[in-house]
């Protein structure tokens, strides 16, 4: 049973790492949305990054996974390294997507999901008592969450 609560805590601290930033930018719109690549534009006429990844994203999806590591009896570090792990993985991924000249903001099952769960998961494998059994079925988990709400995230909630 520990196996399925540790599974259970890696998937929540994922989802405010991931989520958080979505919800927050849906709520502040364009303020505070300075781009983490600062508009650079790559050799390919690509952006390294693309709009989709801010500072605002990055330091509220630290935030958030940070207290619910807290939640969970974590040490802040913990958590907040979760995330910044997470967020690296997700904004790597979306260089890899500019390079590809894939559509900023359009969502490629797997592709989007695998990195930012799979890195934190093994970089923190230890802390968070996971074994290669949490950690697949954390990925699969977060995976089904993620594409299971592509839909809403991509909504304007706020008009």
């Amino acid at each position: 049973m520990d196996g399925l609560f540790d599974t259970i805590r890696a998937v929540a601290l994922l989802c405010a790492a991931n989520a958080v930033p979505v919800i927050v930018g849906q709520l502040v719109r364009d303020r505070w949305s300075a781009p983490l690549d600062f508009g650079y534009v790559m050799a390919d006429g690509e952006r390294l990054l693309g709009s989709h990844k801010t500072w605002r994203g990055l330091i509220s999806g630290i935030l958030s996974c940070a207290a619910v590591g807290v939640l969970f009896d974590l040490p802040l570090e913990i958590g907040a390294g979760f995330g910044g792990m997470s967020l690296l993985a997700d904004s790597a991924t979306s260089a890899m997507k500019r390079r590809l000249h894939l559509k900023p903001g359009i969502e490629y099952a797997g592709l989007d999901q695998v990195g930012e769960a799979l890195l934190p998961l093994v970089v923190f494998a230890g802390p968070l008592m996971l074994g290669a059994w949490e950690i697949i079925g954390a990925v699969i988990a977060f995976g089904v969450l993620d594409i299971a709400t592509t839909t809403c995230r991509h909504r304007r909630w706020l008009q």
